[in-house]
């Protein structure tokens, strides 16, 4: 009788809501239109080490939404969540963790922010178990600003930014203090976001022509940002100063704390398979 009853509880065990959870992971892109993020912003040498992280590396999404437009329209949050409600649906999610990058970590908020906004947030906001936010422009960019006044910025980050879009101006440094006030939870003094959001930051640019470093996401990319990185403060990726990058959630590390060769992240790197990040991200999922 002891035996049968052990071998019902075992039973019961193997089939509980535990067991049966799926977990899952989706790569949200930042600032851009994006048709292809996969090769065109995150590369499949990243994504493809970050996934295998998972007890079933199938179970993850490569967002191509409109992140050129401010963060609540439907072209932006709805694209994210109608993607990600598919997603879980598909894969029956459970445990879903949403990797985003820069302006990517402003959707995400968003939605976590405004539960009650639209009626697909719910599903994306149950099945969130959390976010690991890679330099999210929480706080916003001086160089957002320069770019929305058409300046000297224009050509020289207009591969990043996308010149004037609403995107940038959303990213301007007293719009973000606006939103992060008004609509956006997770900063100083507001809401918790519900949901741990995890933030890495990047803290300076590495672009010495004889260090093969510097040409981990492009050299070209690294001269440029250590170009604007001039006008920020000393801590910064070359796009955003670190202060932004730290504004919501945790901070979870700064790059040189756990990088190979205790190298910094510039921005276009944080979204590349260097000096390690990936294998962090793998690790921690």
């Amino acid at each position: 009788m002891k035996t049968a009853c052990t071998l019902s509880l075992l039973g019961l065990l193997a089939v509980s809501p535990l067991s049966m959870a799926a977990s899952g992971i989706a790569f949200v892109h930042g600032t851009g239109h994006q048709t292809n993020a996969l090769n065109d912003y995150w590369t499949a040498e990243f994504v493809n080490s970050v996934r295998q992280g998972l007890p079933n590396s199938a179970n993850y999404t490569v967002i191509n939404c409109d992140f050129d437009q401010y963060m609540w329209e439907e072209a932006a949050a709805g694209c994210l969540v109608n993607q990600l409600g598919s997603f879980i649906d598909s894969k029956q999610i459970t445990d879903l963790v949403l990797l985003t990058h820069s302006n990517g970590g402003n959707v995400v908020r968003w939605v976590l922010s405004n539960p009650t906004w639209d009626s697909r947030y719910a599903k994306v906001i149950k099945a969130t178990s959390s976010v690991i936010a890679l330099a999210p422009s929480s706080a916003g960019t001086p160089l957002a600003d320069a770019v929305t006044e058409g300046n000297v910025f224009e050509t020289t980050l207009g591969w990043i930014l996308g010149y004037g879009s609403n995107a940038v101006k959303q990213q301007q440094v007293s719009s973000m203090a606006y939103y992060n006030a008004n609509w956006l939870h997770g900063t100083a003094g507001r809401p918790s976001l519900g949901k741990p959001f995890e933030t890495v930051i990047g803290t300076d640019v590495d672009s010495a022509i004889w260090d093969s470093d510097s040409y981990c996401g492009g050299y070209q990319n690294q001269v440029a940002l250590e170009t604007t990185q001039n006008w920020l403060d000393d801590c910064s990726d070359g796009f955003l100063e670190c202060s932004s990058q730290s504004a919501a959630g945790t901070v979870w590390f700064r790059d040189k704390q756990k990088t190979r060769g205790v190298e910094p992240l510039s921005h276009q790197q944080s979204r590349r398979a260097c000096f390690g990040l990936d294998v962090f991200i793998r690790n921690r999922i």
